[in-house]
This record gives C-alpha cells, structure tokens and sequence, in this order.
C-alpha cells in the first residue's frame, strides 16, 4: 500500500503547479511563501536542539501554543518549527509573543521533498497534532531514528473505519509513534485499534489556553459593542450566515438594539456573506476599526483572523458555527473560557466529548433553527451570568492537563 500512496503523491505532485496556481487565485496560498512546500525555506535553522511541531490549521496549532511557550522557557531547545498547511494558521502564530518559534508551510509529501526537508532542519523530535498522519515523511523519520509523537490524537468513528480499509498499512504506521496521547478515551481506543502501541489520555489540551495573547479591541469598537444588545456566531460555514442573519431578525422583534457580530471560519467568503446578508435587508459592517460604525448597524461581519477571543471577551452570548451544517462542529471551550454561554448546531461529533463536558456543566445548548436560537438568546438576554468562575474552573482543567503533558514529553 505503501507504494500506491507513492504513486499517488507523486501524481499530484505532478498536477500540483496546476493546483498552485488554482489555490493562489483563491487566496489559499502565500505567494511569497508556497515555495515552501516544494522544499525551499524561508527560514534558516540555528545550531542546537530544533523540536518541531506540525497541525493541519488554525484550531490544531492554537491546541498546542501553551505546550510551545513552555519549550520556549526550556533552555535546552534553541529553536521551535512549527508547520502547518493553510495562510490563516501561520497568520495566528504572528499573534503570538514567541522568540524561538518559526513557521515553515508543511511539505507535500513527496518522498525527496520529505527528504530534503528532514536533512535540512534535523528535527531531534517531532509532534504530529490530531490526526495528522503523513506516511512518507513517517517513515522517513522513523529511518533517521528521530522520536515521533502523536498530539491531542483524534481518530474518529469515520476515519476509524478508512484506515481499516487498509489495516495492515495503517498498523506499519501508527507503531512508529513512540507515544500516542490521545484527545478523548474513544480515540484511545481507536488507535489501539490501528496498531498504536503507547496509548496514553490525560486529557485536551484544547482545554488549555495561552498566557500572552493580546485581546484588546480599538477602544471606540469596545465603548460601540458595549451599547448594543450583542450575541457572535463564531467560525461559522457556507449557510451557516444566512441562518444567523434569520436568527437576528426574529430577534429584532423585541430588540432593536441588537448587534450580530459574525466571525466566518474562512474570511475570504467575506464578500459574499454580506451579499447573502444584504439580501436579507440587513445592514452590515465589515471589521475596520478606523472606519466609523452605523448606529443602525445589523451585522458585524468580521474580515480578518486573530480577533476572535477578542470579541468572546465583549459578548457572552455565542454560536459555534460548522454544527447546522455535517461538518462536525467547532471547539467551543475558547468561549467559554471567556465567560460566554455557547449555542450549537446538532452536528457536532468533532468535539463530542468536550460538548457532553459542557453540557453537564449547563454551559451549551443545542439548537436545531433559527427560530430556537432566537428565543434562548433572548432568555439569556434576561439573565446574569457568572463568567469568572466558569474560566477559573476551565483554567484549572487546563492548566493540569498542560502540566501532565509537558512532564510527558519534554
């Protein structure tokens, strides 16, 4: 199977000019940076200990940043490589107050790009986060002897059984992690299922949350945000903004104050989430802080990254967005953490766990239209929250987790 999959990457390596050049005028790649891919650094590595850490996006770097922060105090690391495969996760990072830390874009998997790549940096250690599993450049650091570790590891119930399909190919690859920990006690027992060998749960590390982020909004969006009745439907999908847009004016009825801030999972849908919006006859505000705001705004629609904890912070009220559609949901514990009550769609499976955790903890609530949400926001409109206390109980989680985990590993 093996073969195949060499077969295969070499194939799209093949196509993969074609599907650049496609993905740049979508705005998906760095046009200053996509060389990355093919093997040619922007960054140069310095002498001493590199560890590297790589996530597929956004959701699965920011999972481990706390867990980065830490090897960043560690004297014995000089440098920190972090990899990822979108624009918008090595936009975050920048948000970040990291000295030793670097961001390349992952390589394709090619088997001489994966080569170059591991010559090149000589990572002594290597983190894959989730369910990032990426058979050449494996079993080339498998060859080096270099220590594999799985992350945060998340295998579900459907990538369970694609994996099975080829069982012996997935047991030659998930043995060679050294240490599996896993996100959730379901994944544990996935991967033991996949030929995973040192299985261990202590816990999500999404429950854990970075010391140095800044969160500050321009003072005069703050003091506007503060007069408004507010709620945010954050990392929302395709659909998933005209069912806000809905929610807003059922809402409308009884609170003319109102403002929807709207924070899309990929911002370069911007555009036409305010056609879809403006359609509906609401007036929408994209996020330009110098740009003055409409009092009679409807919609806030929010048009870069980085921003989002820092509207969690002025609204206590938020829907997670990629759970109306099958997507499978989006981590809800940075809201919370900030004291905000959380709404979702029934598609959630992607954080099943921590959902069920925030469920008995009356801190989530699931909705199934738009008419529904409309009426638990206005209840919750009415009532008085106590947000201090839900993220200490969050930051303590958390920190126990961090602490466990870095013991494991450093």
């Amino acid at each position: 199977m093996l073969f195949i999959y060499k077969i295969l990457i070499n194939i799209i390596f093949f196509f993969s000019p074609l599907i650049l050049i496609i993905r740049l005028i979508k705005n998906k790649e760095d046009l200053y940076r996509f060389k990355e891919k093919f093997g040619f650094f922007s960054k140069n590595k310095k002498k001493g200990k590199l560890i590297w850490f790589h996530g597929a996006s956004v959701g699965e770097v920011q999972s481990v940043i706390p867990l980065i922060e830490r090897f960043e105090k560690n004297k014995s690391v000089s440098q920190i490589l972090i990899t990822s495969n979108t624009v918008s996760s090595s936009n975050i990072i920048k948000k970040f107050k990291l000295r030793k830390t670097i961001h390349q874009f992952f390589p394709i998997d090619c088997d001489f790009i994966s080569k170059k790549f591991l010559n090149y940096w000589k990572p002594s250690k290597v983190f894959f986060i989730d369910s990032e599993i990426w058979p050449n450049t494996i079993n080339n650091l498998y060859d080096k002897k270099i220590p594999i570790i799985l992350l945060n590891g998340r295998i579900t119930k459907k990538t369970l059984g694609r994996w099975l399909i080829f069982p012996n190919f997935a047991k030659s690859l998930f043995q060679k992690f050294q240490i599996c920990f896993s996100s959730s006690l379901e994944s544990k027992k996935y991967l033991k299922k996949l030929g995973a060998k040192n299985i261990k749960f202590i816990g999500n590390l999404k429950f854990s949350q970075s010391e140095s982020e800044g969160l500050e909004l321009d003072k005069s969006l703050r003091n506007f945000l503060k007069s408004k009745n507010l709620w945010c439907a954050s990392s929302t999908h395709f659909n998933e903004e005209k069912f806000c847009g809905q929610t807003h004016l059922k809402l409308y009825k009884k609170y003319k104050n109102l403002l929807t801030i709207i924070i899309p999972r990929h911002v370069g849908r911007v555009k036409s989430i305010k056609n879809e919006l403006s359609n509906l006859n609401l007036k929408v505000h994209l996020d330009e802080p110098k740009k003055k705001i409409s009092p009679d705004t409807n919609i806030y629609l929010v048009n870069s990254y980085g921003k989002t904890k820092s509207f969690y912070k002025e609204c206590k009220n938020v829907f997670l967005g990629g759970s109306i559609i099958n997507h499978g949901g989006q981590n809800p514990l940075e809201a919370v953490r900030y004291g905000c009550k959380v709404f979702h769609g029934p598609n959630v499976s992607n954080f099943k766990e921590i959902y069920d955790f925030l469920k008995n903890k009356k801190l989530s609530k699931k909705v199934t239209n738009h008419k529904t949400l409309a009426n638990l926001l206005h209840m919750t409109f009415r009532k008085k929250s106590n947000p201090k206390q839900i993220s200490q109980n969050l930051y303590l989680i958390g920190k126990n987790i961090l602490n466990k985990t870095y013991k494991e590993i450093c």
